[in-house]
């Protein structure tokens, strides 16, 4: 089963990764990470399908999909 990691502390919320994903499981969450943005949360990995597409345009590399 596919997994995203999100690796909080390169995060910015500036959300592209949320547009792209055509599973719409990913969504700014409430945790604010040192640099004080709120955070990309996975809300129903189990809907994933290991596209890679958030990954991609994340800006900031701060995605990891594992297959």
């Amino acid at each position: 089963m596919p997994k995203v990691v999100v690796l909080s502390e390169y995060c910015k919320s500036c959300g592209l990764c949320v547009e792209i994903c055509p599973k719409k499981i990913l969504s700014i969450g409430d945790k604010v990470n040192q640099k004080g943005y709120y955070t990309v949360t996975v809300t129903e990995e189990e809907k994933c399908t290991g596209c890679t597409l958030c990954g991609l345009v994340c800006p900031d590399l701060a995605l990891e999909i594992y297959k």
